[in-house]
Parts: C-alpha cells; structure tokens; sequence
C-alpha cells in the first residue's frame, strides 16, 4: 500500500507525512550546510521555500497548514524581541529607541513617498501607502543575533524598540489609507482606532501579567506554563488584530507583559526558544521563501524599475537611519551596523501591506481590467525585496554580531567566568530541591553551564532507604537543571555528620557558594539556626546563602535588600552582591536597596555600569530596615546581607533575624546572604575587591565584573 501510493506521488505533496518530513529536512540540513559556509541559514530556509514552493518546482503548497505554522513563527519572533528585551535598559534607552523609531519610518517613508509620486506617478493615497512599506521591518535576524547571547546589547534593545514603533506608524498608516480609499475616514474612525488601540495595550501591558503571576503560583506543570504562554501570545495577536492593528504587535506586547514572568535563565525560557527556534520560526521563513517567483521578474520591465525603487527606498533608508542613529548615539561602528542588519529586513508588515493593499480595487479600466490601490508590479516588486533585504539583513547581522560577541568575550574577566564560580546546593529535602536549583540558576553567571553542584550526605550506616532517597533528590535536581541547559553534578557522601560531610565537598571543589533551603513549615528552627553558626558559617572563604521559597521566582514583583553599615568593607561584599545583581538580570525583578548613605553612593556607581531596575533607600538605623522588612506585601521578597560575629558590618541584632523571619515572613520569599568574611590567595579577582573599600578606585574592575 505504501509502495503504492509513493509510485503515485505527484506534486505538489499532498501526503502530511511526507509534507512533514520534507519540511523537517531542510530545517535539518539547512543549518548544517550553509553554516560551513558562513551562509545565514535563515537566508537558506527562505531559498529553500522559494525552490520547493509554488513558484519552484512546486513540491509543496502553499497551503493553510504552512501558513498557520509560519504565522506562528511570525507571532513567535515578535514574542521572543518582547521577552528577551532587558527592562531596566529599555526603560533606559526608551528615548533612544523613540529617537531610532523616527528615522527608520521617516527616512525610507520619504525615499518611498517621492519615488513612488515623481517617479512612478502614483496617486497621493497610494505614494504613501507604498512609502509606508519600506518604513517598516521584520526582526527575521532576532534569533541570530539572540543565539550569539547579545540579546541585551544596547543596539539591539534600541532596534527592538523602534521595531515596535516604527511598525505601528507603518500599520496605522495602512489602517488610515485603507478607510480613506474606501471613503470612512472621519472623526468616529479616529476615535474608534485611538481608544480600540488604548483598551489593547492595557489590557496585554496590565491584565496579561495579573492573569500570568496567578497562573504560574497554581500550575507546576511545565508542559501546561508552555501552553499557556501560547496561549497569551495568540490571545494578544487576536486582541491587536481586534483593535485594527497587526497581529505581530500584539504579540511583541505579549512578551513585554510576560517579560519579568519567564526568567531569562528559566527551564520555561529554555523551552520558549528552543521550541520557537526549532519549528515554528523555520517555518515562517520556508512560507516566506514560497513567495517568492523569480519569473516575474524577467517577464517586465516595469516591474524591474518598481522593484528597484524599492529596494533603494528600503535598503537606503534603513541604512541612512541606523547611521544617524549610531552618530547621534556614539554608538561603534559594529553597534551602527548591528542596528542597520537587524533592521533592514522586509518581510511580515511589508507583506502585510502589499497583500491589503493589492486587494482594494478602486476602479475598473474599460477593457474591464481592475484599478488596484497597490498594482501587480508593486506587489511583485515586493517580492524581490523581501528576498534581497532578508539576505542582507542575515549577512550583516551575523558579521556585526559576531564581531561585537567576540570583543564582549574579550572583556569579560573572572566575574563572569564560571571556571572561577563554583556553587553547591546541599539539598535534604523535596520540597526545596526545585526552588534551589532555579536559585542556583538565576544567580550564577550566564557562561557557568557546568560547575553547578548538588550534595546529598548519607549516614555512614548505608540505610537503603537514605541511598534510594539521596538519588531521588540528586536525579530531581539533574532534571530541573537540564531544562535550562544547565548540566549539574549530583554529589553523594557518605558521612556521620550532614555539616562536616558538606565542608569537606566545599574544600574538595573549591566552592564559592554554598545554597541552603529552608523547609516551609520549619522556617528557621532551633537546630537549624544552631547548625547555621556552628557548622556552615565557619567556612570563612565560601558565600553562604540561606533560602525560604513561599512561591516561583518568577511570580517576584520586588526584592527589599537590607545592607548594613560597613557591609562594603567585607572581603565578600562585591561577590555577594553580583549575586543579588544576576537575581535582577536574570529575573527583571526590581531591587529596592536600603542602605546607610555611603554604601548607596557604591550602589549607584555600580548601577551606571550594570543597569538594573533598582530603587535606593537611606537607611539610618537597622531598625527601620528591620521595620521595612516586616510590611513586605505579597509577591514581595527579601534579602539580607548578614554578617558573623567579629566581622566589621556585624550588627547583634542580626541574632533576631531568624525569629523575625518566623514571625512575619513565612509567606514571603527570603534570602539570607553571608559573605565570606576571608581572602583566598588563589582566589579570583572578584573575591578581592573587598580590599579596596573606595569604590572609585575600583571603577575598571567592577565594571568589568558586572558585565
């Protein structure tokens, strides 16, 4: 039966199994062959589209279930710019991506309007509805850029703004001309577009993040969180499309409003891109690439001429606006060119446009020949600028991003070097196991993906039951970690005693940070507190931290950081605090510091060189931190930067911490941070800092450690 229905096979393909697999090939292959090269597979996967489509050899169609899935793929690479984007340095750089915004629509939209009126003499309505195609562009060079971990370059936060920007002027543009060819363009189409276009935005920007936060408190479930994150991404696609808008831009709101709710080094995260990147966004390029007809192209002079206005429009525009934009921000060449290839891409609005704008007939010839608002060779015109910006949106986004990964590699030191950061989690019990591999996660470096480590201790007695126990827990930890594509090396030791069994493994690997989870019931008993003191605390080199996890890291609206008097003195306070600087970087949570007036002067230097949403607070007495400390409300967490007796910032009311925690705070999130309190000489660099004490003086340094 199968021999015969493959003696059968005619074209195009039919068969989903078989249309399946083709399409599966080539997103294997794609990749593999071109990457050899030094060929943007990307721009592979759209000739690949145009070769099997249609168009080409026609071995496969076009047809609804290869436009459902590139959709996806169109929504997805909106959603991951939305999600990706830092927001401490968006909200930094806001005026910068407005700024970026202006000239990537202004620029070309006038190349556009003047060849398209003086040269091709179209009417008024369809010169600007044709110069709005070239104002807009597709990020189709994202996920490039975002696999080379430059995803929070500053280039690449203002391109992503003005994306957002410059495509809703281009769509509202579409939507105003649209209304005007059809003759309802009046006061009503105004307000109706303006207050349609409000009640979306709040309802993505404020409800979607209430609406997320519950969910992801009640539902532990990972394959449930990835549905519903599709869920919000179509649900805010439908809601723009709704409020006359395209779709894309809801779905770019969507990652803004899930932004702080999937952690950039979460398990959910890793299944967002991976899944994205693997299927539905090599989709969406095969769909695009099924386009394309390069016969039109030799059938018409005249389309030829249209095709090259614009490209000249589109490609000369978006480069004239990424330079002004690196100029008027002094920027680097690299970042100038980075802006230029990720935004020079024509693809899903410019489609979007053409496709709406084909459609309108204005009139009828007398042969019977229908007017178009946009003619046929505009929109086949389109369909070689589409080819030709997304290759050079591939190439050059790929060189300028690498060049720009390599000096970050480059500059980055032992802060950021994961041979030098090694953390320990001493996991006993199953409740905490997942919240402390997720803290593990999020407050080490991103390019440690190896020296994490998980440590059971078993009585020497060698009960089967503790044997069976500790790999239960070791394999859990494993599991959670892999989802983030984090490998941690599970630990078992036997040993009479849990606490020396946990200090030999810090002296064996060399541990920077030792993790502690609290149970929930328990909190801080008695016997922990006395262990704590007397047994963890008395490694003088390590980082302690003792965590209470009341719910997901994610579901973390603010963090209160208590810093006492002198804490800056301590040999670990820069290392300590890198940690509390990834939780933000990582979380997109916003830090709320109090601190005496000294320490949040060092706090306020840091942050010019390593931006994060953070508040400062002058703490004059720790009893009004301790105050402070009480009121947290929900979906508030607490850190605090402790000390042990003898060392400089050590307050004797910090012995109350634990009874106050009891008392206040078992609902809450809460981390108790003890800096190590001695210098190692063959530690790195960062566990040094302390020496200095004189911030300034240390400005080169710090910088380069919170990188």
């Amino acid at each position: 039966m199968i021999l015969l229905s493959i003696h059968n096979l005619s074209f195009p393909i039919e068969d989903p199994v078989l249309k399946f697999l083709l399409v599966l090939v080539i997103i294997l292959a794609a990749p593999l062959l071109l990457n050899k090269i030094k060929v943007p597979h990307l721009l592979g996967l759209i000739i690949a589209g145009a070769v099997i489509g249609p168009n080409g050899f026609n071995v496969l169609s076009r047809d609804s279930s290869i436009v459902v899935t590139g959709t996806t793929g169109l929504l997805y690479i909106m959603f991951l710019a939305g999600l990706e984007i830092d927001m401490g340095d968006f909200k930094k750089n806001k005026w910068k991506s407005l700024t970026f915004g202006i000239y990537t629509f202004t620029v070309p939209f006038v190349l556009g309007y003047l060849g398209g009126y003086y040269l091709l003499h179209f009417s008024m309505l369809t010169s600007i509805l044709f110069a709005s195609l070239f104002s807009s562009h597709t990020l189709i060079a994202y996920p490039l850029v975002s696999k080379l971990g430059i995803a929070k370059n500053k280039a690449v936060n203002i391109t992503v703004g003005g994306t957002m920007i410059t495509d809703i002027l281009a769509l509202l543009v579409l939507a105003v001309i649209v209304g005007m060819s059809q003759g309802d363009v009046g006061t009503e189409f105004w307000v109706t577009l303006s207050v349609s276009f409000v009640l979306f935005a709040l309802i993505v920007l404020i409800v979607f993040p209430i609406i997320g936060r519950w969910f992801f408190k009640k539902v532990d479930d990972k394959i449930s969180q990835y549905i519903f994150v599709l869920v919000m991404i179509y649900l805010a696609a439908l809601l723009a499309e709704l409020a006359g808008v395209e779709a894309i831009i809801g779905a770019f709101f969507a990652g803004l409003a899930l932004n702080r709710l999937i952690p950039h080094t979460s398990s959910l995260m890793n299944r967002v891109e991976f899944v994205g990147n693997a299927i539905f966004i090599p989709f969406f390029l095969i769909s695009v690439g099924m386009l394309i007809d390069f016969k039109v192209f030799f059938k018409s002079w005249e389309t030829l001429e249209v095709a090259g206005i614009m490209l000249v429009a589109s490609i000369g525009g978006k480069y004239l606006s990424a330079v002004a934009t690196q100029k008027t921000f002094r920027l680097t060449k690299e970042e100038g060119k980075l802006i230029f290839g990720l935004s020079s891409a024509s693809a899903a609005a410019t489609l979007a446009s053409v496709m709406v704008g084909y459609n309108i007939i204005l009139s009828e010839t007398e042969t019977g020949e229908p007017v178009r608002l946009l003619n046929e060779h505009v929109l086949n015109g389109s369909i070689l600028l589409i080819l030709i910006s997304c290759t050079i949106s591939s190439f050059i986004s790929m060189a300028s991003a690498q060049k720009i990964a390599e000096s970050d590699n480059e500059d980055t030191v032992s802060g950021d070097s994961h041979e030098e950061e090694n953390i320990l989690l001493a996991i006993n019990h199953e409740e905490t196991v997942e919240r402390m591999v997720n803290l593990g996660i999020l407050i080490k470096a991103h390019s440690n993906t190896e020296d994490l480590f998980a440590l059971n201790v078993i009585n020497e007695d060698k009960n089967e039951s503790s044997v069976k126990n500790a790999e239960k827990l070791l394999h859990q930890a494993t599991d959670t970690a892999a989802a983030a594509d984090v490998k941690l090396q599970p630990l078992k030791r036997y040993d009479n005693d849990v606490i020396n069994g946990v200090n030999n493994v810090i002296k064996e690997q060399n541990i920077t940070d030792l993790i502690i989870g609290l149970e929930d019931e328990k909190g801080f008993s008695p016997s922990f507190v006395y262990n704590l003191y007397n047994g963890y605390l008395q490694n003088d080199d390590v980082n302690v931290l003792v965590y209470h996890a009341a719910q997901p890291l994610s579901t973390i609206k603010k963090y209160a950081v208590m810093i006492p008097e002198n804490a800056h003195k301590e040999a670990g306070f820069f290392h300590a605090l890198l940690r509390v600087w990834n939780i933000a970087r990582n979380s997109g949570a916003t830090m709320v510091f109090y601190a005496p007036e000294n320490i949040v002067d060092i706090l306020q230097k840091i942050i010019k060189k390593a931006n994060i949403e953070a508040e400062f607070i002058i703490m004059n007495t720790w009893q009004d931190g301790e105050k402070t400390a009480t009121q947290l409300k929900a979906d508030e967490a607490l850190i605090i930067f402790m000390a042990k007796r003898g060392m400089q910032s050590y307050i004797p009311r910090m012995r109350l911490i634990p009874e106050l925690l009891n008392r206040y705070l078992n609902d809450n999130n809460y981390l108790l941070i003890f800096p190590f309190s001695e210098y190692d000489k063959n530690s790195p660099e960062i566990r040094s800092v302390g020496n200095h004490g004189d911030f300034v003086e240390i400005g080169n340094v710090i910088q380069k450690i919170f990188k």
